[in-house]
């Protein structure tokens, strides 16, 4: 026995010696690295940056003597360009990388498969980042990370700024090869993903709904989620036995949805909504369900959104659909300040199967804001309550299982923590389910009160997840502008063409600027006027004057603008490439006069989070004030987030003043959003469409407006939703106005003359 023991240990000093620490400093030298690789080699990629390059490893390491392949320098390896990095073998670990400065067209930046017959299984991808690794046009679109095969791991990474369409991570189950995978998701931090304006913006999708049926059993555990708003579902999971555990949502517009598949279970996570608008915690789809010990704070998202939706289902419902709830366990957590949970949610002659066999138990609502803490939409009887804690200071009747008590609350780490002592015990029959899919377990007390515990998850995210050599970038950081001076078109374009990475602010001193091209708003750019004479944009027949390059911002301030010499098609316009860039456009204290034009045009597949427009006038339009009618796929799709026209005058507009467009029957975005106020409109006549015309608007404002001769014997505003839509009509004063066309969704209140 002792010599097999000296020969086993001989052997595995002998495997050991001939493992090596090798360097590679190209494509073609990694090749040959991977092919020649033995267990327990160390594969070094040299410092710089590694352009255009079709990374595949296929080597086989085992659990004890992996094969790794890592950075020379943490992040000091860049891979750029075209670029992709594929796993097709075992027992590989990657670790150190940087993505950035590149996109992968169609394929994921990193996938779990080579091809079809080689994936991935037992492999780790640690201390890697992808940063901002966007196909150029928004609408191509790509994962960031897919993972198929089994038992892999992806820890300590940074994954931020996703912008075009795709989720960012994606669980493959295809066939028996990547199902029951035990994949692990740890210590990640995912940073902002601005709203995709679309469906498809998830940071994590386990599954498609044919899928809903297998087990996936992938694990998403101890990860830092930050502004990750792309869409209503941040974590979607479309299978089955999946865990979700001990993660941090901080300010995120959306939630963990379990969308398909059954008997998932969502334990101990923190929903930080810290008062955010549209923040939301957990939505209920499906059988066997568990929502236990998550503390919900200032969420405050409504709908889809909300804290937490129990969904309806349909009847004999398809798996692509929504299938009736049934067997969920809701207990234990703890719900503070957030706006009303809903039950029976999305109601409708479709979704009519009420939740049935939900056991909703131990609770806590402690609200010092709301007037409710649940809207019920249809029957809840199938919902059994028992001892749910709420805050005495709400005076809505509730349903038998909740007691109204004086809650008491400690303050640790910033956050109130409520306790009662009220309990009740659970059957039998859930303690025992609870110790097979639980790593806590079912208290008798009510709430998440443990202080401890969420200081823990909260030092977790701040100090372990992410990769801890990258630096998270500050977007408030203050860069002083550079200021310029223009006096004529030539100077304007010089300008312009300044490449730089601070904000630029152009002083135009002429009255006059003639330009032979259209012009490329490139950067952050402000325009202002140093003088209050009147300046006029003069150009030849062209598709626009300025173009808003995706990513760039261009601000007009105080600036009286002729344009009855432009003969351009469109004053301002998006990107007309369809950049995956986010844009802004802000237009302060400006007079614009005599267009024959459109004003300001979003060009298709481009996305604008903000267009801000105050303190202006705009009189003698011939054209389309606004135009955001182009995104005609019926998909869901629309090109700018926040719309405000605030406090201006439109006067003698011989077109469409305001069109927006969001096509379709799609349910996962908050936007667009219109804040349409204060403003004074005569004189306007659009007699083939609508002078406002909103189809798909998910939310509207429009208040406090004067409209005179505008749209006489024509329609004034018309409103059209394929989905539920919040519209705010009220305060406005109409004088020999059009007609108005409205559906259920319209709130009008105190107008005069409508």
């Amino acid at each position: 026995m002792k010599r097999l023991l000296f020969f086993a240990c001989y052997f595995m000093l002998a495997i050991a010696a001939c493992a090596e620490t090798i360097t590679v400093k190209n494509l073609q030298e990694l090749k040959q690295a991977n092919k020649n690789a033995k267990q327990g080699d160390i594969i070094l990629l040299q410092n710089g940056e590694w352009s255009d390059v079709d990374i595949s490893l296929d080597c086989v390491g085992t659990s004890e003597r992996p094969i790794t392949f890592k950075a020379q320098t943490v992040g000091q390896v860049k891979i750029i360009g075209n670029s992709k990095l594929r796993l097709g073998g075992s027992f590989i670990i990657i670790d150190g990388l940087y993505f950035t400065n590149g996109f992968a067209g169609s394929n994921a930046v990193i996938d779990f498969r080579i091809n079809k017959d080689k994936l991935a299984n037992d492999c780790r991808i640690t201390n890697c980042v992808i940063n901002d690794f966007n196909n150029p046009k928004r609408m191509d679109e790509n994962y960031w990370v897919s993972l198929s095969g089994k038992r892999n791991r992806i820890d300590h990474c940074t994954f931020q700024g996703k912008k075009n369409m795709g989720v960012l991570m994606a669980v493959i189950l295809d066939d028996d090869r990547s199902r029951e995978n035990f994949h692990k998701v740890d210590h990640n931090y995912f940073g902002t993903r601005l709203p995709l304006a679309s469906n498809s913006g998830e940071i994590i999708r386990i599954g498609l709904s044919q899928h809903c049926e297998f087990n996936s059993n992938t694990q998403i555990t101890d990860n830092f989620f930050e502004h990750c708003d792309g869409e209503t579902e941040i974590i979607s999971i479309k299978s089955c036995s999946n865990i979700v555990r001990n993660n941090l949502f901080k300010e995120c517009q959306g939630g963990v949805v379990l969308r398909h598949g059954n008997y998932n279970t969502v334990e101990n996570n923190i929903f930080l909504g810290n008062g955010k608008e549209g923040t939301g915690g957990v939505r209920i789809i499906n059988k066997g369900q568990w929502v236990v010990n998550n503390l919900f704070y200032k969420c405050r998202g409504t709908g889809f959104r909300s804290p937490l939706s129990v969904m309806n289902g349909v009847p004999n419902s398809p798996a692509f659909r929504y299938v009736a709830v049934t067997d969920a366990v809701v207990a234990n957590n703890s719900f503070v300040d957030c706006t009303p949970i809903s039950l029976c949610e999305g109601s409708d002659t479709e979704r009519s199967v009420t939740p049935n066999r939900v056991s909703f138990q131990n609770n806590i609502f402690y609200n010092t804001k709301d007037v409710k803490i649940y809207h019920a939409y249809d029957d809840i009887s199938g919902i059994s309550f028992m001892t749910n804690v709420v805050d005495a200071y709400i005076k809505q009747p509730l349903a038998k299982g909740f007691i109204k008590s004086n809650i008491s609350s400690t303050v640790a780490n910033g956050i109130v923590f409520p306790a009662v002592s009220l309990q009740s015990r659970f059957n039998d029959s859930l303690i025992t389910e609870s110790k097979q899919r639980m790593a806590g377990q079912l208290s008798n007390e009510a709430g998440y009160k443990d202080a401890k515990r969420f200081a823990a998850i909260k030092n977790n995210a701040m100090n372990d997840c992410g990769a801890l050599w990258f630096k998270k970038i500050n977007n408030n950081r203050y860069v002083k502008p550079r200021v310029l001076e223009a006096n004529d078109g030539a100077s304007l374009t010089a300008a312009l063409s300044t490449k730089s990475s601070m904000p630029l602010i152009i002083k135009l001193a002429g009255n006059s600027y003639q330009f032979d091209n259209p012009i490329l708003i490139e950067g952050e750019v402000s325009l202002a006027s140093s003088s209050s004479n009147a300046i006029k944009f003069i150009s030849s027949s062209s598709p626009y004057m300025f173009q808003i390059k995706g990513g760039s911002s261009l601000a007009l301030n105080n600036m009286h603008i002729n344009l009855s010499d432009m003969k351009a098609d469109k004053f301002i316009t998006s990107d007309v490439n369809g950049s995956s860039g986010h844009s802004e456009l802000v237009i302060k204290h400006c007079d614009i006069t005599d267009a024959t034009c459109d004003v300001f045009y979003a060009a298709k597949s481009t996305m604008l989070d903000s267009v801000i427009i105050s303190n202006s006038s705009f009189s003698n339009i011939h054209g389309t004030v606004f135009n955001f009618n182009n995104e005609d796929d019926k998909k869901g799709y629309y090109n700018v987030e926040h719309l405000k026209i605030n406090d201006c005058k439109f006067s003698n507009i011989h077109g469409q003043l305001l069109g927006l467009l969001r096509g379709g029957n799609d349910e996962s975005t908050m936007g667009p959003l219109l804040q349409f106020t204060n403003n004074v409109i005569s004189e306007a006549s659009s007699p083939d469409v609508a002078l406002i015309r909103l189809n798909g608007t998910q939310r509207s404002f429009i208040t406090g407006n004067t409209f005179k001769n505008a749209a006489k014997g024509n329609t004034l505003l018309e409103y059209i939703d394929a989905v539920r839509a919040m519209h705010v009509l009220s305060k406005n004063e109409c004088n020999q106005a059009g007609a108005i066309v409205k559906n259920k969704f319209v709130e009008i209140a105190d107008n005069k003359g409508f």
